[in-house]
């Protein structure tokens, strides 16, 4: 989960996995994958940030590379 914060300063926090789409004009919109779309007070550079972070923390990204390395050998 990630910590971002409601257009009326309440603090939200969201399950970073279900991310489909950051954009910032000049909100910035979260869309989940299930279409839902959330608006927050964070840039969309620190969202991103935040979302890379939580899968570093939870090993996503290495299991990524791993996969991807292994692929590019066979």
């Amino acid at each position: 989960m990630i910590s971002v914060t409601r257009l009326n300063g309440t603090p939200m926090f969201l399950n970073a996995l279900l991310v489909e789409m950051v954009e910032e004009s000049p909100d910035t919109y979260i869309t989940l994958v299930t279409g839902k779309r959330l608006i927050v007070l964070e840039k969309a550079d620190e969202v991103i940030r935040k979302i890379r972070e939580y899968n570093r923390d939870i090993g996503t990204y290495a299991a990524t590379i791993k996969v991807q390395s292994m692929e590019e050998l066979s």
